[in-house]
């Protein structure tokens, strides 16, 4: 008779450590999901970064007196280039973002510029990219929901807390001005 409570004992503790080990196994995968997102967030706003330049200078071509914007734009490509955290990264790409909008504004007053194929170029290439960036903001705030839901549920909560895994905080959201809809004015 003891020998059998010893053996349901052992086998309660090897199940246990099998549902732990593969909770760990599984944070460990999903926070390194994060991590490749996140990443490759970064991917298509460095390509945004290195496109502005050339669209900037396009446009100052055709729109001299349209300096500010210029400006503010490269003081906001500027500041994505210094950001260190996910934080600052987050909020100078909301920024530009603005700005850019910004900018696309001026063109429509410019009417040869929108005929010029280097600028109609440049222009498919932000517009691809800026369509490449939501995706992976998508991705990635999908892998952070994953992750913050395995590290809250039970018994994956007992391996979160156990080993240090906490919930992830940091998602992209929609600027307030994007939830009006847009005028459009012929």
């Amino acid at each position: 008779m003891k020998n059998k409570g010893l053996w349901i004992v052992l086998g309660i503790v090897a199940l246990f450590l099998m549902v732990i080990g593969t909770s760990y196994n599984r944070l460990v995968t999903l926070n390194e999901g994060i991590d490749a997102g996140w990443a490759q967030v970064e991917n298509v706003l460095q390509r945004r970064y290195d496109l502005i330049p050339n669209l900037v200078n396009t446009v100052k071509g055709f729109a001299k007196q349209e300096m500010t914007i210029f400006t503010e734009v490269t003081r906001l490509r500027s500041q994505w280039g210094e950001a260190k955290t996910t934080e600052q990264k987050v909020g100078a790409a909301t920024a530009l973002e603005g700005a850019l909008s910004r900018l696309l504004l001026v063109v429509e007053n410019y009417p040869q510029l929108k005929s010029d194929q280097n600028f109609l170029k440049l222009q498919d290439e932000l517009a691809g990219t800026e369509n490449r960036i939501a995706v992976e903001r998508m991705r990635y705030n999908d892998a952070v929901r994953q992750y913050n839901v395995v590290v809250r549920r039970f018994p994956s909560n007992l391996a979160a807390n156990l080993f240090g895994f906490d919930k992830r905080d940091v998602y992209f959201q929609m600027k307030e001005e994007a939830a009006e809809p847009p005028k459009v004015e012929f």
